[in-house]
């Protein structure tokens, strides 16, 4: 079996045999560098290339990255990280945890194998030497346009119906052009991005017709089934074939690049793989998003941290275990959240601070006020972890924090005040410290036909949820007999085939997903929803919708969404992208480099789903945005930090808000990210809040101006439901966006520069304009044709149309 490793390592990587110059080895793995540098996606910037005897990788990078280097595909043999048994530092083949190294200007990244087939990671000055593409002069391929979002090139713009005629123009200033052909694919992409694939569908000759001094190529496609497509141009003038494609925009969290948009010239490659496809989404005529969902606001809490509103249910130490250990109860509420090891024991997520549905309800008039219409929940079954992801009963509401009749109180005390309910939960995968696994024996018995899957930690075929999970008997030890989440041997992965699961999951009249809907939910975000086959999220949205119709589906998906927006699946979904890159601006990044993944979005997404995503600033799995803005600790647990500083991050927050109030999507306020809350990654993102009566100091100036800017959205349908074009005006500082509802517009105008922009905007003659953030200004019109705004720094301004 070792050498049968060692070979392996040879055929995808070469071995580092001799120090002089060979060729590749063949066959060779695209290795990829994928870590917080470039949202761990399989980008062409970070893919390695064979140099002599090593795969190498320039970069220019700066600060302290994680990271991995694999192929697209994640395949484990590609897979070279962390020896996650071993020291952080060690590098291995296969490893599951992350390699850390502080990257510094321009350098070189080379990966060798030594004779025993082990990775060796070398970070240096740059020695490679950098790959040049020979340009194309061709005058003919270099005159090419085509621009998916112009209809006088693609027509009928976005994303469309079932049954759908498409009509595509290619134009060329000069003549000379051939022959251009229409390459029609369908795409599949599986999992959390793993298996990316197109199948070709159609190649559809386009008929010339005179342009000018050139030539426009026109034709059409009928996409008769639903489904995420891919579409390019192959184009053949004298001087030879070239590919008319996307571009190479990098989209956040996004395996493929490109943002659609205007194309890009370049040589047929030999492998067409390499292509960088159009896409596009191709849904149901009867897509089921409920109406209300274009109006909502969001509460996002994680409970165990909003606040203890019954101190009975406390979690206590020496009572409550998690797996085989006690856990941790802190003695003041705005004491700050624990890693292992600090202040405490070496176990992650068993600290505990007592929040619960009774301090929700008490605060509901709070989240009303502040302008929120949904709450949205962290899981809040029972569970071992202050996280509750691992779900040990989905039937019960967690001791800590009530009981079942505490949700439905919830759920009742927020009706009546216009409230809705989101649940959340993961039907990916359990915990381990629970009935229906049982890796510890904590429920009931080490077999049996009462027992856990895996009790006492051995497969136990006679337990009534064996069938939920897939085991390997041939494998002694118990890590390696059944699969973790991503690794995580505390969240055991459920077999989605199972029918067994998939009754207990929806099917049945009283599963985890009907019960909880007919208590009083308006509908469930679900966690890590790439994981799950499609076919379960099919059938589930079904339950969803035929148990309650109105009832909303989020799905929890960082990349790019579309392929869970097609009408059969989900309704919306966490927005990543949105928040990467509203918080990437509001920091201070180029515009014209963030703003096209949010356009990749508005052409890609179908209207009722741009309009019902999820659009967050924080969450509980990233840094909160001030961290993002500069405020490396909490200024509510840790020392003050310099008062301008913390006064310019909190200046860039309202920026990013009136981001998310002027776009289409519910804005989504993080529990605390109003009174001012910062934090880092978890579990310092999950600090309590800083109520005044547990001595906290909540920032209520700068929760006024939450009050205000999420009003406004209430007071206007058109910054709920109206229409988002291209933007009206954008460069590396500045963003106007345009909205548009029947015969009213909006202009959001913002400016990420520490100085006020003065900018100038071409609308309708005589048009009139009301601010909103200022309303004693008297309303204004664009004479000539042209308004001119004065944006100040780090904000911008808010105008209505007036008849």
């Amino acid at each position: 079996m070792r050498a049968l490793f060692i070979l392996l390592l040879s055929s995808l990587f070469g071995m580092n045999a001799q120090a002089d110059c060979r060729p590749a080895p063949k066959p060779a793995s695209e290795l990829f560098l994928r870590g917080s540098m470039n949202n761990w996606a399989a980008l062409e910037d970070y893919q390695f290339r064979w140099h002599c005897d090593a795969w190498v990788l320039n970069l220019q990078l700066n600060n302290r990255h994680e990271f991995k280097i694999a192929d697209a595909d994640w395949s484990p043999a590609s897979i070279v990280a962390a020896n996650a048994q071993g020291a952080p530092a060690t590098v291995a083949q296969g490893g599951h945890a992350n390699l850390v190294r502080q990257f510094e200007g321009e350098h070189t990244l080379s990966l060798r194998f030594d004779a025993e087939g082990r990775p060796q990671l070398q970070l240096g000055p740059k020695t490679a030497p950098d790959v040049v593409q020979a340009p194309i002069t061709d005058p003919v391929a270099l005159s090419l346009r085509f621009d998916s979002r112009q209809l006088a090139h693609k027509s009928p713009f976005g994303a469309q119906p079932l049954g759908s005629t498409l009509r595509f123009a290619v134009t060329a200033e000069v003549p000379g052009l051939r022959a251009v052909h229409l390459v029609v694919e369908r795409r599949q992409l599986e999992g959390n991005q793993e298996r990316l694939h197109y199948e070709p569908l159609a190649r559809v000759a386009l008929l010339p017709k005179p342009h000018g001094l050139g030539s426009r190529f026109e034709g059409e496609y009928r996409f008769a089934d639903i489904g995420i497509y891919g579409y390019w141009f192959e184009v053949e003038t004298e001087q030879g074939r070239y590919a008319l494609q996307n571009n190479k925009d990098s989209v956040y969290w996004t395996r493929e690049r490109g943002s659609m948009g205007p194309g890009v010239v370049e040589r047929l490659p030999e492998n067409l793989a390499k292509v960088r496809r159009y896409r596009q989404t191709i849904h149901l005529k009867d897509l089921r998003v409920p109406e209300w969902a274009a109006d909502v606001v969001y509460y996002y809490v994680f409970p165990e941290r909003f606040r203890n509103g019954n101190k009975a249910n406390d979690p206590q130490p020496g009572r409550q275990r998690y797996q085989t250990h006690d856990i941790e109860r802190h003695a003041r509420w705005l004491e700050k959240p624990r890693r292992p090891g600090e202040a405490g024991d070496a176990v992650h997520n068993n600290d505990f601070f007592g929040g619960d549905l009774a301090g929700i309800i008490e605060k509901l008039d709070d989240i009303k006020a502040l302008g929120a219409n949904t709450l949205y929940m962290t899981p809040v079954f029972q569970a071992a972890s202050n996280h509750k992801y691992d779900t040990g009963d989905y039937h019960r509401i967690d001791p800590g924090f009530g009981t079942n009749a505490d949700f439905e109180r919830l759920a009742r005390e927020a009706k009546k005040r216009g409230l809705r309910v989101i649940l959340d939960t993961s039907l990916n995968h359990v915990g381990s410290d629970s009935p229906y696994f049982d890796r510890f024996g904590n429920f009931g018995g080490k077999d049996g036909a009462s027992a856990g899957a895996f009790a006492g930690g051995k497969p136990n075929p006679q337990s009534p949820y064996y069938d939920w999970f897939l085991f390997d008997t041939t494998k002694s030890d118990p890590n390696e007999q059944y699969q973790g989440w991503v690794g995580v041997k505390d969240l055991p992965e459920l077999n989605k085939a199972s029918e067994a699961w998939r009754r207990f999951a929806y099917r049945d009249a009283d599963s985890v997903t009907r019960r909880w809907l007919r208590a009083g939910s308006s509908g469930w975000r679900m966690d890590v929803a790439p994981w799950v086959p499609d076919d379960f999220w099919r059938q589930w949205s079904a339950t969803v919708k035929q148990t309650k119709p109105d009832a909303l589906t989020v799905a929890e998906t960082w990349f790019d969404a579309s392929k869970y927006f097609l009408g059969d699946q989900f309704d919306s979904t966490m927005n990543y992208i949105f928040r990467n890159a509203v918080l990437d601006y509001a920091a201070g990044g180029k515009a014209r480099q963030i703003i096209p993944s949010l356009e990749l979005t508005r052409e890609a997404y179908p209207a009722p789903m741009l309009h019902a995503n999820m659009n967050l600033l924080s969450t509980h799995d990233q840094a909160r945005a001030l961290h993002h803005f500069g405020i490396h600790g909490n200024p509510h647990t840790d020392a003050a930090e310099d008062p301008a500083k913390l006064l310019e991050a909190k200046q860039r927050l309202k920026l990013a808000l009136l981001f998310q109030v002027g776009f289409p999507g519910a804005p989504t306020v993080y529990y605390g990210d109003e009174v001012g809350v910062g934090g880092g990654d978890d579990p310092y993102n999950r600090a309590p809040y800083p109520w005044a009566d547990e001595g906290g100091q909540p920032d209520l100036a700068l929760r006024a101006e939450f009050q205000r800017l999420l009003a406004l959205r209430h007071q206007h349908a058109v910054l709920r439901r109206g229409t988002l074009e291209a933007p009206l005006l954008l460069t590396d500082e500045v963003v106007v966006l345009r909205r548009t509802l029947g015969g009213t517009q909006a202009l959001v105008a913002m400016n990420n520069a520490r100085e006020p922009r003065e900018v100038r905007l071409q609308l309708p003659a005589g048009s009139g304009w009301q601010d909103l953030l200022d309303p004693s200004l008297k309303p204004r019109s664009a004479a000539n044709g042209t308004l001119t705004l004065t944006l100040p720094p780090l904000f911008g301004r808010l105008l209505i149309s007036t008849p």
